[in-house]
């Protein structure tokens, strides 16, 4: 039977179909989990057999997530058009093929990794080239044209080996023998970088799901609003603070934009400033959120596992070039945001549901704060592995998570802030009435909420490591064929020969490599491949330090987000702003200019990321952080504190922002002396101690 009301509400019918839905990714979600949980416990399983599976999980949450979102738009499957029914069509073949392959290769390991490696059966090459189709087709639908295009001419060079010129020109390979590279030799969609992301990086995701759900991301805002009211471009400021902290942890430019964006870019609008300022500063603060320790978008684990190195070791040295980009970002957006911002008065009890108390932060900053201690003192003293710390990080998150809220209402009714019941208590009688009053019971109905906001925590890290774990997985792929065509040997010669041995031509060309790999893909995926293909050449044409090549890579990967035409974190903020896509990326590269030096300083002077905390470190971070902010200051206090003609003003923006590379990039001490002399004697020349001052004022 089904019923609809003539305002157009769902029919029973489709509320039924959308429970089922959502019961299908709850199960799934738990399933997905209960093995994360089940193998970093007992780690019973082979890694390459839990890989598989792993994958194959991710698929088919992120296949039937699109399929249940879709039908829930359209209300239902008859309200579909022709190309949103070939769609759900797609997915639902993509799962089913991928549960067929997922649940063969799960079962024959055995056989295929010991006694049939490299050699497969014809009905296996069949279902080897279904489930290859299915993940390029899921590439495609989650990141367009671009990757799937590098995936499809990837494998094309790979068969094409023998017909192309130079340097590029190998022995080629069979379509079956690529077909069990990609798959059934285990290497390929189910190879190392896949195990890596579902050992490591999977459990830290599924912490950034409870953390959300259970209301952290919402703490972060508050205190980011709270702090930042000190000073004129207080708005402003709160978004780079809570995109930052939130950031390092979602793993993904796009989701941290649209996630913080949605709250920070209205109320800075509001405050005064122009929507082109509001998506540069969200785009910029959502970008740098990946470089961050201690998590750094998840590509932390990953490198300390690509270099063979203890993870401590790339949180310090990921922590002096963070520190000087928020600095400078802080100081780039006060100068940007401060004059927009005077004439304007703006609540932010306004824009919360309610103002809380500081004892009720207090319980929820021991909530979570209690598990991000135990997470760093597991990995930087205890010493335990990336995957056990996680582990007990998410346990003790869901302990928490429940335990927490229920103290907190039993404060508040212990000092009378809130009544016994939910609600006025039922007055039925019996058994059914002594029921229905627990059930409103507040400690009581606070655990449900809590209970319902774990199961949504599992659903939000599902839908998060979800498209992550396929692109990675066809990352893993393409980095798997070039390796065997031995690509990265002839991309270090091809540089070498580009470059004409001069490591700054060189550095440029990779870093415009990286900024086209990043593709706008989530902070992982872009470092994986940038990490396995241009790293290697960096280090083995100038013999650079392992960890500075993959600083460079990594930093400059990031900058797709923010580079034209890409610029997928910029493409998300002006969406919200409504502004001006052009502008906004003009606006965004001016506050995030150190951003785009920073690569270069690790080449150039790389104590500041493999030197330790010794002296020479923090002599070298100290220049770099003035010249960081030489450049924050001519790019974005000059055209505002300049009464000159605009051709003057853009002149001592070329000069402030040469000596800020200078000083940022240069290795000779004397050289960075010198322009932090002329730089400090040029701005007191034309504004004394003015904008310091204004800097400093307080409301």
């Amino acid at each position: 039977m089904s019923t609809t009301t003539d305002t157009g509400t769902e029919t029973t019918d489709q509320r039924i179909s959308n429970r089922r839905g959502t019961f299908v990714l709850t199960a799934v979600a738990f399933v997905l989990w209960g093995l994360v949980i089940y193998y970093a416990w007992s780690q019973m399983l082979p890694p390459a057999q839990y890989g598989a599976l792993f994958l194959g999980l991710c698929v088919v949450y992120y296949a039937w997530e699109e399929v249940i979102s879709l039908l829930e738009r359209k209300d239902g499957l008859s309200s579909l058009s022709r190309n949103e029914l070939v769609e759900v069509s797609l997915l639902a073949v993509v799962s089913v093929v991928t549960i067929v392959g997922t649940v063969y290769g799960f079962a024959m390991y055995d056989v295929l990794y010991y006694s049939r490696l490299g050699y497969s059966l014809p009905h296996e090459r069949i279902l080897g080239l279904a489930v290859i189709l299915g993940l390029g087709y899921l590439t495609y639908h989650t990141y367009g044209l671009g990757f799937f295009m590098v995936l499809a001419i990837s494998i094309v060079y790979v068969l094409t080996g023998p017909y192309w010129p130079g340097l590029l020109r190998h022995g080629g390979f069979a379509p079956v023998r690529t077909i069990d590279i990609l798959l059934f030799e285990f290497d390929g969609f189910w190879g190392n970088i896949t195990r890596i992301i579902a050992t490591w990086v999977a459990l830290f995701l599924l912490y950034a799901g409870l953390l959300k759900e259970y209301g952290a991301f919402d703490l972060i805002m508050r205190l980011s609003f709270r702090a930042a009211t000190v000073i004129e471009s207080g708005i402003a400021q709160s978004a780079v603070i809570a995109s930052m902290l939130i950031g390092s942890i979602n793993g993904a430019q796009t989701a941290n934009a649209a996630m913080t964006g949605s709250i920070t870019i209205p109320l800075m609008k509001e405050s005064g400033l122009r929507s082109q300022s509001a998506g540069a500063i969200e785009a910029v603060a959502s970008s740098g959120g990946q470089i961050m320790p201690p998590i750094m978008g998840a590509a932390a684990f990953l490198m300390a596992s690509f270099l063979g190195i203890r993870y401590v070791d790339v949180l310090i040295a990921g922590v002096f070039p963070a520190f000087i980009f928020f600095v400078s970002v802080a100081f780039a957006v006060h100068f940007t945001a401060a004059p927009q911002m005077r004439d304007v008065t703006l609540n932010v009890e306004d824009h919360v549901d309610d103002m809380k108390s500081t004892e009720r932060l207090m319980f929820d900053g021991i909530k979570y704060g209690v598990p991000f201690a135990v997470l760093l003192y597991y990995l930087g003293i205890a010493q335990y592995t990336v995957m056990t710390s996680a582990l007990y990080t998410c346990l003790l998150m869901i302990a928490f998570g429940l335990v927490m809220p229920i103290v907190d209402v039993g404060y508040q009714m212990r000092h009378g802030q809130v009544s016994k019941y939910v609600s006025e208590p039922n007055s039925a009688t019996g058994l059914t009435g002594r029921i229905r009053n627990t059930l409103r019971y507040r400690p009581v109905a606070e655990f449900r909420t809590q209970l319902w906001n774990t199961v949504e925590g599992f659903k939000t890290g599902a839908k998060i490591i979800a498209p992550i774990t396929i692109i990675v997985a066809a990352i893993n792929g393409i980095v798997d064929l070039f390796v065997m065509t031995g690509v990265p040997g002839m991309f270090a010669l091809a540089l070498m020969d580009l470059s004409g041995g001069v490591l700054l031509i060189a550095a440029i060309i990779a870093m415009a490599v990286c900024i086209i790999l990043g593709l706008g893909m989530p902070t992982v995926a872009a470092y994986t491949i940038v990490a396995l293909l241009i790293a290697p050449a960096m280090i083995r044409a100038f013999m650079l330090p392992d960890l500075a090549a993959h600083y460079f890579v990594f930093y400059s990967a990031i900058l797709s987000g923010l580079t034209p035409p890409i610029a997928i974190a910029v493409v998300i903020t002006t969406g919200i702003a409504g502004s001006n896509f052009w502008k906004t990326c003009a606006e965004a590269i001016s506050i995030a200019a150190p951003l785009f030096v920073l690569p270069f300083v690790f080449l150039y002077n790389p104590e500041l990321v493999v030197g330790g905390a010794t002296a020479e470190t923090f002599l070298t971070l100290a220049i770099v952080l003035t010249g960081a902010l030489t450049m924050s200051y001519g790019l974005n206090a000059t055209p505002q504190m300049m009464s000159k003609p605009r051709l003057q003003v853009r002149l001592w923006i070329l000069v402030y922002t040469v000596l800020g590379i200078v000083i940022m990039v240069h290795p000779d001490l004397i050289v960075n002396l010198g322009a932090i002399a002329l730089a400090v004697g040029i701005n007191m020349y034309h504004n004394g101690l003015g904008p310091w001052r204004n800097l400093a004022k307080v409301r």
